[in-house]
């Protein structure tokens, strides 16, 4: 008996259309008739696939390298004041030391960031000679800090001293121009405070008063016993960095720790603050370089968010700022 046309087939001929239909009606429902999944874009290449597959994995990449630049505590380095042996003596007074204040580590330290005091380096050492040079500073840490201290030397400005107390600390003004250098030709930022300021200029071409109370007669007394307690007013002079950072504060209050001050300007620098009613240079800023600036005065005696004497904050969080910007 053969089947009328509304009988259902036999069943080898279902099974047999089964089979060749099997892939069409898969129990899954997401796979297409060429064995590709179905969410996939009918019109996908090997080539598109894969260049999506690759733009995915950049862009993970790109997402660990930009929380690893933003969550990294900054390594910001800050130069080294010198103790040079003095005749006699024994023990440590004896010896050359290196150290730094503080108040300028702890300043820095404020906004969450890694200190690291930067010693003098001597490739030529006879008792631990080693290949580390300051340039190596300037690649792996992120900015410089050139603390305070001993006078700059008026032979470091192809001057020479016109009283014995004042020929400063030559072997620190070399230690601390190369660095200087190695960090600008890096392109990292440079703060300088009060002797850090003068070095800046100095480095530059600029010229120093061997002594302001002697140069200049008629000038504030930028010094006296009073040390950190000796306070002038400075001005920013239109155009100048602090004073758009500063903006709608015509003035502030600094303190006033320093015999010597900056006389010619170095080259492609500008002056940012002046002292009131003497105009000495109180600040002054490298134009060529992301962030080279000097101050004259010491930020780390003020306090953060204090009105009598102008808060600094600002200034460093600028410094941190080209620091991580600049950081590679």
């Amino acid at each position: 008996m053969t089947d009328g046309p509304d009988d259902p087939p036999s069943t080898p001929h279902r099974r047999a259309t089964d089979h060749q239909q099997g892939p069409l009606r898969s129990s899954r429902g997401d796979v297409g008739s060429n064995g590709t999944p179905r969410y996939l874009d009918p019109g996908d290449t090997v080539f598109s696939l894969w260049g999506r597959v690759l733009m995915a994995r950049y862009r993970r990449v790109a997402a660990s390298v930009t929380r690893h630049i933003v969550q990294r505590p900054l390594h910001i380095g800050i130069s080294a004041r010198i103790f040079h042996p003095e005749a006699g003596s024994t023990g440590l007074r004896s010896k050359n030391l290196q150290y730094l204040e503080e108040s300028i580590a702890q300043w820095v330290m404020s906004r969450d960031v890694l200190v690291f005091m930067i010693p003098t380096v001597n490739t030529d050492g006879l008792l631990h000679p080693s290949n580390i040079r300051l340039r190596d500073y300037a690649r792996h840490l992120d900015g410089l800090v050139l603390q305070g201290g001993a006078d700059v030397s008026p032979q470091s400005y192809a001057e020479t001293p016109t009283r014995p107390e004042w020929s400063g600390d030559r072997a620190r003004d070399m230690y601390e121009l190369e660095l200087l250098h190695e960090f600008v030709e890096a392109g990292k930022p440079v703060l300088g405070i009060c002797r850090g300021c003068q070095l800046i200029n100095v480095a530059f071409g600029g010229t120093l008063y061997q002594d302001i109370a002697s140069d200049v007669p008629d000038s504030l007394a930028h010094v006296n016993d009073d040390y950190d307690r000796n306070r002038h007013d400075i001005t920013f002079p239109p155009g100048s960095s602090l004073a758009r950072l500063f903006k709608g504060q015509a003035s502030g209050t600094v303190n006033s720790i320093h015999h010597q001050a900056v006389k010619t300007l170095g080259r492609d620098m500008m002056v940012e603050a002046l002292s009131v009613p003497d105009n000495m240079v109180e600040a002054i800023r490298y134009r060529k370089a992301p962030f080279v600036m000097g101050l004259q005065w010491h930020p780390e005696f003020h306090r953060a968010g204090g009105v009598e004497l102008l808060d600094c904050t600002g200034i460093l969080d600028q410094f941190l700022r080209v620091a991580r910007e600049t950081r590679f």
